[in-house]
């Protein structure tokens, strides 16, 4: 019995001496531990809240555009990228903005929309959606280098077949036929089949004189 005393007392002792030496380490780690925890679940919270608020904002808007309502869609444009700019409702609201704008003959509201979400957004194809409309803009206002600089930018995959087509745009207005011709070719390669698009790309090339033969089929 005093053997098993003795014991558990030299074990106390160990505990005791392991506390002394390393317990102000383990409530500092602990606390951090905590607070990081703490401050993450708030931080999930924060961006609840922000989404929906933006969320609210980019219904306002919506139904703004819906009614033609082209001021109240400016004005609610400005709230949503003001306030919540890094959200997608943003992004997608400016979008929305531009297309509301065009359709009212406001191409410098359409550019202004466009240019912000390429300088702004974080989602990488809504910003290359926004690219190729930006780049539509600056070719109808004869901007031809600014579109072509758009245009270079890199994309998503998906993507890549209507950059090409659109930068032969540009380079059949700049007059550089063979160059447009190029760039038509490699989006009518690119462009998946299936894709209705695609025949308005193979028009563009069978009026320059360059109709696209169908690839050959790899299992014939």
């Amino acid at each position: 019995m005093a053997t098993y005393d003795s014991d558990q007392q030299e074990q106390l002792d160990r505990i005791k001496q392991f506390w002394k030496q390393y317990g102000n380490l383990i409530t500092w780690v602990l606390v951090l531990v905590l607070g990081a925890y703490a401050g993450w679940t708030g931080y999930l919270y924060w961006q609840q809240q922000r989404a929906g608020a933006a969320g609210g904002l980019y219904e306002e808007l919506d139904r703004a555009a819906s009614a033609g309502q082209v001021d109240q869609v400016r004005q609610a444009f400005a709230d949503l990228k003001d306030q919540y700019g890094g959200t997608t409702f943003a992004e997608q609201g400016a979008l929305l903005a531009a297309r509301v704008a065009a359709d009212a003959g406001k191409a410098d509201d359409t550019r202004a929309a466009l240019q912000w979400l390429v300088d702004h957004g974080k989602n990488d194809n809504l910003v290359a959606i926004g690219r190729l409309r930006l780049a539509g803009v600056l070719l109808d206002a004869k901007e031809h280098d600014g579109a072509l600089k758009l245009l270079a930018a890199k994309m998503p995959a998906e993507f890549e077949a209507l950059a090409a087509d659109r930068r032969g745009d540009v380079l059949q207005a700049q007059g550089k036929t063979a160059e447009a011709i190029e760039a038509y070719r490699a989006a009518w390669q690119a462009m998946d089949p299936s894709v209705e698009y695609r025949r308005l790309i193979e028009g563009k090339l069978t009026a320059l004189g360059q109709a696209p033969q169908p690839r050959p089929d790899v299992n014939s």
